[in-house]
């Protein structure tokens, strides 16, 4: 069932984005027309509301086999609490707001959201980071950041609260068959400049440091203008990319692992039991107020605690 829903998926995708490719032209100069208020309302700020970077995404799985890949990708660094007001509002439809980000973590500077932005129709992103600051000593420090992890095919999404230098996650959804649920991430962040960096790397109880993902981009200048284009299709290539590999892991006998839904049902003493490991280790002491609200709503209702299984 789920195959067919997946080769429905993406024959209504590839039309839709065949279409919506045809009209990139007239959305082109209707960006151009409309460069000149944009460049306005960045020269107030003296920073840009989108700041594009460009890089390698590399994955090395160890264990019980050996593969590893490397694929180019670009990224957008939006100012959430400037860009809405000038970007395209899928740019932001399944994000947090900046003052969503605050509340969760507990700050009060500026939030960058760092994402895939969604092309002709399609929304394929596996990680975005929010980057929340506060200012020290009238400097901007990075505090905490949110990474925001979706899976595919399923679609699903989970938020949690890490800390940039180095934090250890409790492993909070089944992002691959090829992976069961046990397991920590420990996940580091470099705040974005004229480079970023962000590393995940996973320890399995029986296989140990088995796997590591990072990506490592640089800041450019071109496609800023035009951020369409810029993202033209790269939503696609990234689901080509984890397709492909899923391939090759199966063609290598790399055990299939079910989803955790179909595996045991989720009770409400599971979820509480989920909840209480999870958010205890994302955000400590704050068991209560705004943040965990906010985690609440997003990211541990029913369909995301389904797949939180420990």
């Amino acid at each position: 069932m789920e195959g067919l829903f997946l080769l429905c998926s993406i024959i209504t995708t590839s039309l839709i984005s065949i279409t919506l490719s045809l009209l990139l032209p007239l959305q082109y100069l209707s960006t151009k027309l409309s460069s000149s208020k944009l460049k306005e309302k960045e020269e107030d700020n003296n920073e840009p509301v989108i700041v594009l970077y460009e890089g390698d995404v590399w994955h090395e799985r160890k264990r019980p086999v050996h593969n590893s890949f490397k694929y180019n990708s670009r990224y957008a660094l939006l100012d959430l609490d400037r860009a809405p007001k000038s970007l395209p509002s899928s740019f932001f439809s399944n994000h947090f707001s900046a003052q969503e980000a605050r509340n969760i973590t507990s700050t009060t500077g500026p939030v960058f959201l760092l994402t895939i932005p969604p092309s002709v129709g399609y929304e394929q992103n596996p990680l975005s980071v929010y980057y929340c600051y506060e200012l020290v000593d009238s400097v901007l420090s990075l505090r905490k950041c949110i990474a925001e992890v979706t899976n595919t095919p399923w679609g699903e999404r989970v938020s949690f609260v890490f800390n940039p230098a180095s934090d250890l996650i409790a492993k909070p959804l089944h992002v691959s068959p090829f992976m069961d649920m046990l397991g920590d991430w420990t996940i580091e962040a470099t705040a974005p400049g004229n480079s970023l960096l962000i590393s995940i790397s996973v320890k399995h109880p029986t296989l140990g440091d088995y796997f590591i993902a990072t990506l490592n981009a640089k800041r450019v200048s071109s496609g800023a203008s035009d951020p369409a284009s810029f993202f033209w299709l790269m939503p696609h290539k990234v689901a080509l990319w984890i397709y492909w590999q899923a391939l090759k892991l199966w063609w290598k006998n790399v055990q299939f692992v079910q989803h955790p839904r179909k595996m045991m049902p989720v009770t409400p003493i599971l979820r509480l039991t989920i909840m209480t490991r999870n958010i205890g280790m994302y955000v400590g002491e704050k068991l209560s107020g705004p943040g965990l609200d906010y985690l609440h709503q997003y990211s541990f209702n029913e369909r995301h605690l389904q797949v939180c299984v420990p």
